[in-house]
């Protein structure tokens, strides 16, 4: 995969991290490569770590996923993701409000890491994606590998 000059920055949503560390999801694969190469740099906060340590401990989630394989795929995520801690970063301007008030934190987070997307897979955040004025884009996980691929394109030319 060709690499950008810097990292373009990331914000990746509770279950688009789990679709990378725990599904193995191959459609989203190519965000993981990215990761990896240093091309994407995700980031996280303590409400977004923290809510991805409640949903890998929940019982409900994946009753048959050893808690090995839950701490493997926290850990792992944990070594990519670059934390921002709460009053750093840059200002947060208005944003929209997401019907989901537990999804609020990823819009302030992609504001305050300076993000040039937001990767999700919640259709309330990505209701939001055509709002004028945001600071970044609300993609999908489909979206955001097809702007990779297209991105890489245009750098290898």
């Amino acid at each position: 995969m060709t690499s950008f000059l810097a990292p373009l920055p990331v914000v990746l949503d509770t279950n688009v991290v789990l679709d990378l560390h725990v599904f193995r999801d191959v459609t989203a694969r190519p965000l993981l490569d990215a990761l990896e190469a240093g091309v994407l740099v995700a980031w996280g906060d303590d409400a977004t770590l923290a809510e991805l340590g409640f949903v890998l401990a929940s019982r409900n989630f994946q009753p048959g996923l050893e808690r090995s394989a839950r701490d493997g795929a926290l850990a792992a995520y944990h070594q990519r993701v670059r934390h921002l801690p709460e009053g750093e970063g840059r200002p947060v301007p208005e944003l929209p409000r997401c019907r989901d008030r537990d999804d609020q934190m990823f819009l302030r987070l992609a504001a305050r890491a300076g993000a040039a997307w937001l990767v999700s897979k919640d259709k309330r955040l990505l209701s939001l994606a055509d709002r004028h004025g945001l600071p970044f884009a609300i993609l999908t996980p489909r979206q955001a590998v097809a702007r990779l691929a297209s991105q890489a394109l245009v750098a290898g030319t």
